[in-house]
């Protein structure tokens, strides 16, 4: 995420084809879960980059090369992403398979019970998960607070569940962890679980990703998104904007504010 990555040391490359980061008194579960997330992905053909070796306090990866965005590579991207959410999970908040540890988005902890809704899940783990931190920061006024606990309380009623099953996602796509290479986009950096396609992609229009809409022209020619998918992506940013409010500055609890004011227009 743009701005809540804990610093890590960057070692360069451990050999011609590697990078290394690196952190003292890390987490236990602070590599292994990105780790896990990477791999969880790549099994369902998510174009991320490779996991060399991971320790207690290092995660080894393969060295990407940079390039520019192209409108080929975007469509390549969106198609691949399309396809990684229909791996699915088994439920909402489902942890990478066979990982049982704390999960992180950036260096916060992030709650991970699955949930039989996504309403549910999404409201209380991934948005109130943060609440209380965005508080004591100062970084959320009290009205902005009362309204984004008022639609937190909407969104876990249900009204905004569908029927589409938990999907398979990256959960901290900003454009910083979509790297552009000569043979198209690499993820990195996931906070993997099972979640709602569209959380991805308004992360992704959060925070400004090259080529956005040749991406989601890819993507809809694997999946077709629901009608009206764009009203909705003030709702799926409300968990990146609670992120950032719990620690990175009052601008971050104005923007979920006005979220959530959005995503109360949108009650049936």
């Amino acid at each position: 995420m743009v701005v809540g990555h804990v610093p890590v040391r960057h070692a360069g490359a451990v050999s011609s084809g590697e990078f290394r980061k690196s952190r003292t008194g890390a987490h236990r579960d602070f590599f292994a879960a990105e780790a896990a997330g990477l791999r969880w992905l790549a099994e369902a053909g998510g174009p991320v980059v490779e996991v060399v070796d991971v320790g207690a306090d290092h995660i080894t990866l393969a060295r990407l090369a940079s390039a520019g965005p192209t409108q080929q590579h975007a469509r390549e991207f969106g198609a691949a992403l399309a396809r990684m959410h229909g791996a699915g999970a088994d439920r909402f908040g489902s942890a990478p398979a066979g990982f049982t540890g704390q999960m992180f988005i950036g260096n916060r902890p992030m709650p991970s019970t699955p949930t039989e809704h996504w309403g549910e899940f999404y409201a209380h783990q991934r948005v109130l998960a943060f609440v209380d931190d965005a508080v004591a920061a100062g970084n959320l006024s009290r009205a902005d607070e009362s309204d984004t606990r008022e639609v937190c309380a909407l969104i876990a009623s249900g009204v905004f569940d569908d029927e589409a099953p938990p999907a398979r996602i990256h959960g901290d796509l900003w454009n910083g962890n979509v790297v552009w290479t000569p043979d198209g986009v690499v993820l990195i950096d996931p906070a993997a679980h099972g979640g709602h396609r569209e959380t991805d992609l308004a992360m992704l229009a959060l925070f400004g990703c090259a080529a956005l809409d040749a991406v989601i022209e890819g993507y809809q020619v694997v999946y077709p998104l629901r009608d009206r998918w764009p009203d909705r992506i003030p709702l799926h940013q409300l968990h990146p904007l609670a992120v950032h409010a719990a620690g990175h500055g009052p601008g971050y609890g104005v923007e979920l504010g006005r979220a959530a004011r959005k995503t109360l227009e949108l009650t049936p």
